[in-house]
């Protein structure tokens, strides 16, 4: 089997239109995914590191510790978001960390990353989540007017901290 057919038996398919597909992501999707992914690190002021978000990502995939959709228009990946397992000890069911949603520039205000969060809702409802939770940048304004368009809501209730470990 060549690459392209071993390549489309992989893909499941979970929304398509006219011109972008999005499908959750397997190993075999990587070097697809990876320069989105490179891409998403710089906006956060990331030096580049194409080999090392490759790596990254690979491994996330082997190890199935995350869950990776891609947008794809064609053949050409546009758009990602990765989603990282949780789970909540109130409600006694599995909740998902949305923490990677990228869309090349290029594509942006095209309805890709609405696509990607559906796709997000839709798989995290399949599982029987509690919920869903992303943060971001505050000063990422498009992104929260994002959104709070689609109804997702600021937490009001609880404060959230951080504890960076420095390793050597």
């Amino acid at each position: 089997m060549g690459w392209l057919a071993s390549l489309l038996a992989g893909l499941r398919l979970v929304k398509t239109n006219s011109s972008v597909s999005i499908l959750r992501a397997t190993a075999d999707h990587v070097d697809l995914a990876a320069p989105l992914f490179d891409q998403y690190r710089q906006f956060y002021r990331q030096p580049p590191d194409p080999t090392a978000a490759t790596l990254f990502l690979k491994e996330r995939l082997h190890r199935q510790e995350s869950v990776v959709f891609l947008a794809l228009a064609g053949r050409v990946a546009v758009g990602f978001m990765q989603l990282y397992p949780l789970f909540s000890s109130i409600a006694l069911k599995p909740h998902w960390l949305l923490n990677d949603l990228f869309v090349a520039p290029a594509a942006r205000k095209t309805g890709i990353a609405t696509d990607l969060l559906a796709a997000a809702h839709e798989f995290a409802m399949s599982t029987g989540a509690q919920g869903l939770s992303l943060e971001t940048a505050i000063d990422n304004i498009a992104a929260q007017a994002l959104y709070k368009k689609l109804g997702w809501k600021r937490d009001e209730e609880f404060d959230r901290y951080c504890l960076s470990i420095e390793n050597p």
